[in-house]
């Protein structure tokens, strides 16, 4: 009887990362993050996992995002709008109330 195969049938994107994976997130070497991360995280960057100390991909991403987000609720005086109901939501909200 043959051996079964030791190739992967699905490829499978890991979520958590380690560090140096992390830093390349940010394009920053793994040096740069080292010395850089007391910074970020008190910016609310999110903290690796405290078991196995790796990073969370998608949470580096939703904290990106929320940078942004912050940045332009700053320089409109209000919460930047995620999709069209919103929009909408708001615009009817508006016309709405000058009724």
């Amino acid at each position: 009887m043959q051996p079964r195969s030791a190739t992967i049938r699905f490829r499978v994107d890991p979520r958590d990362v380690p560090a140096e994976k992390a830093a390349r997130r940010l394009h920053l070497t793994p040096g740069e993050f080292s010395a850089k991360l007391p910074e970020l995280r008190a910016r609310g960057f999110p903290a690796p996992d405290p078991t196995t100390g790796m990073f969370d991909l998608d949470a580096i991403d939703q904290w990106m995002t929320a940078r942004h987000r912050q940045t332009a609720s700053a320089l409109t005086g209000g919460p930047m709008l995620g999709n069209a109901r919103e929009v909408y939501g708001e615009r009817r909200t508006r016309l709405v109330g000058q009724g």
